[in-house]
C-alpha cells in the first residue's frame, strides 16, 4: 500500500505533509506506518517505516530529525543533523534546507510552520499542557529569531483529537480557567461535571492570537477514523497494550 499523505496550500512552497498510518510495515496494534521510536513495536520495523518517509521527503534518513518529546513548551533550533541524542523539547525550527523536521502524534496537534519568504520553518508537538504553556508561541519566537517575520508565517493544524472525542474532568477545566477565565468557551457540556474539550479549536487561537499570517486546522480527528490515524484514548478506550505514532514533517 502506498503512503497516503495530507497537505496545505498554506505551507506551499515547503514540501510537506501528515503522513497517516497506511502504507507501512508494522503489523498488529501498530498496522501501518508507525514511526514512534518509543512505541514498543520492533525497532527494525519502525526504522522502515520512518526510512519510507524520509524518501517521500526527498531526504535521507539521517536528515529526518525529530526531538525527544515531553509535553514542554521548548523549541530546539537546528542548524545540521542531528548527530547522537534527541534534543528534549516539543518543537523544532530551522533555517537549513536538506532539512526534515518531523513531530510524532497520536491525537495531540502536530503543527507545521513555514515563512516562505525568509526560508524558515518549523514543527510543534501541541498536546493540552504544550498549546497551555505556550509552545506554539515558542516556535514563531525561535522562526523569529532565524530572521521569520510573525505576519509572513503560515501554520497548519494537522489530524489530532476533535472536540466531540475528547472528554474531561473538571480539574482539567480548572486547569484552563485558572490560566484565562474565557478558556471556557472551548468547552462543551458533558454528561454530569465532564466536559468536551476543542483542542484545534484552542490551537488555532493561540496561533491567530500570535498575529501570524494565517492559520489553518485540517479537520481530521484521529480518535474517530481508525483506518487512517492512531488515536492514544482510542487505544485505552479498547485497552490494547500500545498505540502507533503517526508523523508529520516539512523541508525548505
Amino acid at each position: 500500500m502506498t503512503l497516503e499523505i495530507l497537505t496545505s496550500d498554506l505551507l506551499a512552497p515547503a514540501h510537506h505533509g501528515f503522513f497517516t498510518r497506511r502504507g507501512g510495515a508494522s503489523s498488529g496494534v501498530f498496522a501501518g506506518l508507525n514511526c514512534g521510536v518509543g512505541s514498543s513495536d520492533q525497532t527494525e520495523i519502525v526504522t522502515i517505516n520512518r526510512q519510507r518517509v524520509a524518501s517521500a521527503m526527498g531526504v535521507e534518513l539521517s536528515h529526518l530529525a525529530g526531538v525527544h518529546q515531553i509535553h514542554s513548551a521548548d523549541v530546539a533550533t537546528l542548524t545540521a543533523p542531528l548527530d547522537g541524542e534527541r534534543p528534549r523539547a516539543d518543537a523544532i525550527v530551522t533555517a537549513t534546507p536538506g532539512l526534515a523536521l518531523s513531530i510524532l502524534t497520536a491525537d495531540c496537534q502536530p503543527v507545521l510552520f513555514s515563512d516562505p519568504h525568509a526560508g524558515v520553518i518549523g514543527a510543534a508537538h501541541a498536546g493540552w499542557r504544550g498549546a497551555l504553556d505556550g509552545v506554539l508561541e515558542a516556535t514563531v519566537d525561535a522562526m523569529e529569531a532565524l530572521g521569520a517575520s510573525r505576519g509572513n508565517i503560515h501554520a497548519v493544524i494537522g489530524p489530532c483529537i476533535s472536540q466531540s472525542a475528547y472528554e474531561v474532568g473538571p480539574e482539567f477545566l480548572e486547569t484552563f480557567l485558572t490560566a484565562d477565565i474565557t478558556n471556557n468557551r472551548f468547552f462543551a457540556d458533558g454528561g454530569g461535571d465532564r466536559k468536551f474539550f476543542d483542542l484545534p479549536g484552542y490551537g488555532l487561537h493561540r496561533l491567530r492570537s500570535a498575529n501570524i499570517g494565517k492559520v489553518e486546522w485540517t479537520r481530521h480527528c484521529t480518535y474517530s477514523d481508525a483506518d487512517k490515524f492512531y488515536s492514544y484514548r482510542r487505544t485505552t478506550h479498547a485497552k490494547e497494550a500500545d498505540y502507533g505514532r503517526l508523523i508529520a514533517s516539512i523541508r525548505l
